[in-house]
C-alpha cells in the first residue's frame, strides 16, 4: 500500500492504532440540510459538531474517508497560535484585528481540549511542547516570544530554557542550544481525534457520507451540492477541502498550495532510550525553514517528521530521506528499526495566514493552516458556526485579509514556490 496516495487510509502508525472503524454510507439520493459541509477532515467535522450543538441540521460530504487527508496523517502537534506574525496585516485589519486573531490563536488549543474532555474522546492527548533553538538568532526570537507570552493574555505557563536545562528536561540531543517550553500546547493522535469527533457529530444528528466526491455546486439562495450519485440542497455551505479541494472552486483553490509533509515512526523504544531522548514526553519543533518536528507516541515510538516539499513531487523513499535527519538529532537511535513511513499534503497560503471567510452570503470556507491545523481548524470551525448561527462576527477579521492567487496556474505554482522556498532556505542557512 502506498504511504501517500490510496483510496483508503495510508499505512501509517495512526492507522495501525485506530480506535474506530466506523463506515459511513455513500450519498445516493437527494436530501436537504441547513448546512452542507464539503470535506471530512478537522475543519469539516469540527464545524459539524459546532453547528449540531447549536441545533442545525448538517450534512458532511467526504470524497474518500473521514480524516483521510492531513487531519489523519499530521504530526499530531497542537501548538498555540496560528503560526504567523500578524503585524504584517495591520493595514488590512488594524490593531483590533491583530489583537482579536492573536487571542483566538491562544484559545484554539482550549477548544480542542474542551471537546476531548466533554465527549471523552480517546486520542492520547498529552500536554507539553517546546520550541527548539539551533542558532543564536533562534534563541533571540524565543526570548522575544517569551516576553510577549509572559506579559500578554496567553494564560499558560511558558519558560525559557538554556542548553543544559533543555537537555535535562526536554530533549536529550546536542543539536539545540535552548528552547521555549509551553505547558499549554501538546500532542495527540490526530486520526483518533477526528474519527472520535465524527462519532460525536453523528450522535448529534449529523449525516456523514464517505466516498461522495462533490463534482458541482449550484450557487443561489439555496445551494445545491452535487455528487456523482446524489445531491444536497442547503441554506448554507462550508468548503473545508483544504489541500484536497482541487479545482471545485477555483477562486479559493488557487490561493492554496498543496505541500508534501512526511513522517517516520520507529519501533517501540526501550524505557531507557525514550527517557533519554524525550524525558518529559514533550512535542518539539525546531525553527529552521525546513523544520524538523518529533514526539513520542502513546506506545513510546519516536514519530519524526519534516522535509516539507513544495515541488509537488513526493520522495521515492520517505525513510531514506528522513532517517539520516533523525540520526543527526539522536545518534543513539542507530540500529532502531523504522516501522512506518507516510506522508500527505498540507495546505499553505502565500502569506501563511489561515484563510477563513465568505465567498457569498451563504458560502463559507476555511483552509491553508500551514502546519498549525490541529488547533486552528477547531478555531475556524467555531468561527464558522458562530457566523452561520449569528452568534458572532469574529470571522470578519479573517475575511478582511486579501489572499493572493499563486501565479503560474495549476501546474506552475508548485515549481515556482519551490524555487522561492529554496531561496529562503539559502538565506536561513547563511
Amino acid at each position: 500500500m502506498s504511504a501517500i496516495h490510496t483510496d483508503s487510509y495510508p499505512d501509517s502508525y495512526y492507522f495501525s492504532t485506530i480506535n474506530d472503524t466506523q463506515e459511513y454510507p455513500q450519498l445516493s439520493e437527494s436530501i436537504e440540510a441547513d448546512v452542507c459541509i464539503v470535506g471530512g477532515g478537522f475543519s469539516g467535522i469540527a464545524s459539524a459538531v459546532e453547528l449540531a450543538e447549536r441545533g442545525l441540521n448538517v450534512v458532511v460530504l467526504e470524497a474518500k474517508k473521514i480524516a483521510w487527508g492531513a487531519s489523519g496523517r499530521n504530526g499530531g502537534q497542537m501548538i498555540r497560535g496560528i503560526g504567523h506574525d500578524l503585524s504584517v496585516f495591520k493595514k488590512q485589519i488594524g490593531q483590533e484585528g491583530i489583537d482579536a486573531i492573536s487571542q483566538m490563536g491562544f484559545e484554539a488549543n482550549q477548544v480542542v481540549i474542551d471537546r476531548v474532555k466533554k465527549y471523552n474522546i480517546e486520542c492520547d492527548l498529552t500536554m507539553g511542547y517546546c520550541d527548539l533553538a539551533t542558532r543564536t538568532k533562534d534563541m533571540r526570537a524565543l526570548e522575544q516570544d517569551y516576553e510577549l507570552l509572559a506579559q500578554g493574555s496567553y494564560g499558560e505557563k511558558v519558560k525559557l530554557l538554556d542548553q543544559n536545562q533543555l537537555h535535562q528536561q526536554v530533549v536529550g540531543s546536542n543539536s539545540f542550544i535552548g528552547g521555549l517550553e509551553d505547558s499549554g500546547s501538546g500532542h495527540l493522535h490526530p486520526l483518533n481525534l477526528c474519527l472520535g469527533e465524527a462519532t460525536v457529530a453523528q450522535q448529534l444528528g449529523v449525516q456523514i457520507f464517505e466516498r461522495s466526491k462533490v463534482i458541482k455546486i449550484d450557487k443561489g439562495e439555496t445551494v445545491v451540492v452535487h455528487t456523482e450519485d446524489g445531491q444536497v440542497k442547503a441554506k448554507q455551505l462550508i468548503l473545508a477541502g483544504n489541500a484536497y479541494l482541487e479545482n471545485l472552486v477555483p477562486k479559493i483553490s488557487g490561493k492554496i498550495l498543496p505541500a508534501g509533509s512526511y513522517i517516520i515512526a520507529t519501533e517501540q523504544l526501550p524505557e531507557d532510550v525514550y527517557q533519554a531522548i524525550l524525558p518529559n514526553n514533550h512535542a518539539v519543533c525546531d525553527m529552521k525553514i525546513d523544520l524538523d518536528y518529533f514526539r513520542l507516541s502513546a506506545d513510546k515510538r519516536l514519530l519524526f517528521g519534516g522535509m516539507c516539499n513544495y515541488s509537488g513531487r513526493n520522495p521515492k523513499d520517505i525513510k531514506a530521506a528522513l532517517h539520516p535527519k533523525m540520526l543527526s538529532v539522536f545518534p543513539k537511535l542507530a540500529g532502531i528499526n523504522i516501522d512506518y513511513q507516510w506522508g500527505g499534503m498540507i495546505g499553505i497560503g502565500a502569506n501563511r495566514l489561515p484563510q477563513i471567510g465568505r465567498l457569498t452570503p451563504n458560502i463559507y470556507y476555511a483552509q491553508a493552516y500551514s502546519g498549525h491545523g490541529v488547533n486552528v481548524t477547531h478555531m475556524a470551525a467555531k468561527l464558522l458556526a458562530e457566523a452561520i448561527s449569528g452568534d458572532s462576527k469574529g470571522i470578519n477579521h479573517f475575511n478582511a485579509v486579501k489572499h493572493i492567487t499563486f501565479p503560474g496556474g495549476k501546474y506552475m505554482r508548485s515549481p515556482l514556490l519551490a524555487l522561492g522556498m529554496m531561496y529562503h532556505k539559502m538565506l536561513d542557512a547563511f
